[in-house]
């Protein structure tokens, strides 16, 4: 297992439809351990795969239930929320945008249905926090962000506070992204 780097916003990849899962390998089950791992050392509660530059159909989440119990970790694979009920509204942070949170509209109940890590079936109904994490992963694998469920000028406001507080983070994402380039460029 590896922690992996949690990329930051605006990174292109957080914008980008995630691709399905079609192979059950060895290297998805690393994959999910290395986000596994990333997760608890950013001390989140869901993480999606294009969080870690891996434009897949997967989110991990591990959610509080209570003062001493989560739901453990849960991976989910080519999710579909199959069913929605009611609504509801809630202080929203994202390991991608470090110290900004938003309240977001969401479904107060979902009904979900994915696939776990040996591609078996698998469907859960879900309310209150977990509800909420699974619908916040789940944009993520859409190519939305939390910022995008705010009015434009709540998202104008936020993205600005963000970007100006963020700088020294995003720059040198910037410079990481660009040697990464450089080196997977055959000269």
């Amino acid at each position: 297992m590896a922690k992996r780097e949690i990329v930051a916003f605006p990174h292109p990849v957080l914008k980008q439809r995630c691709a399905e899962v079609k192979e059950f390998d060895e290297a998805l089950h690393a994959l999910l351990d290395d986000m596994a791992l990333t997760m608890a050392d950013a001390e989140g509660i869901g993480l999606a795969a294009n969080q870690v530059d891996v434009p897949l159909r997967i989110f991990l989440m591990d959610v509080p239930l209570g003062e001493k119990q989560t739901t453990g970790i849960v991976e989910v694979i080519n999710p579909v929320i199959t069913a929605t009920r009611g609504h509801t509204h809630y202080d929203e942070g994202c390991l991608s945008f470090p110290g900004l949170t938003e309240t977001v509209k969401r479904h107060a109940e979902i009904d979900l249905s994915f696939q776990d890590r040996h591609g078996g079936t698998q469907s859960v109904q879900a309310s209150g926090l977990v509800a909420i994490c699974i619908q916040h992963e789940f944009d993520h694998l859409e190519g939305i962000t939390f910022l995008d469920r705010l009015s434009p000028l709540k998202r104008r406001v936020a993205v600005r506070e963000y970007l100006r507080e963020n700088a020294e983070l995003l720059a040198d994402q910037e410079r990481k992204t660009r040697t990464r380039q450089r080196r997977s460029t055959p000269n």
